[in-house]
């Protein structure tokens, strides 16, 4: 069992970016935007040391509009730590506003989205706003086992009632 999760991102999820692209699309012609965190890549069954984004967080509260996104950090929910972020430029602009790397402060990977936010329309870059390479993998996505129930569970769980 590790102990340590390796702090070097290699890639995103196919999934995870796919669902970005759609929810930009959704929010067009307003700024999209979303916290990134990630999974540990021998979970997920690759022989490689280091962490695959895996999933795009959802913040409620977040605002947009055509030329800005913002996450109300106080949002965030109590123990999510996120590797990243990632936001959509409606404009197709693929590079990072000084205002974006203002912002790209907390993790180490920020994707950016660009209509009409096909395949090709992202371009991902680290915390100074500097282009990275980011893989593409096409990753088994472990089940999220948070909405893992049944009715029958859920009356258990009040009694019968």
């Amino acid at each position: 069992m590790r102990l340590f999760r390796s702090s070097t991102v290699l890639g995103i999820a196919e999934d995870a970016l796919s669902f970005a692209r759609s929810a930009a699309d959704d929010s067009h012609p307003d700024e999209y935007m979303g916290l990134l965190r990630g999974e540990d890549a021998a979970k997920l069954g690759l022989d490689r040391d280091g962490t695959v984004i895996t999933d795009v967080l959802i913040i409620p509260g977040t605002t947009s509009s055509p030329v800005s996104a913002t996450v109300r950090s106080d949002m965030v929910p109590t123990g999510t730590t996120s590797i990243g972020s990632v936001h959509s430029h409606p404009n197709g602009v693929l590079r990072p506003s000084e205002q974006d790397i203002q912002t790209f402060g907390n993790g180490s990977v920020h994707v950016i989205l660009g209509a009409p936010y096909g395949p090709d329309d992202w371009r991902a870059f680290d915390r100074a706003g500097d282009p990275r390479e980011l893989d593409v993998l096409d990753v088994e996505l472990p089940d999220d086992e948070f909405f893992d129930f049944t009715q029958a569970d859920i009356d258990a769980e009040l009694g019968g009632r």
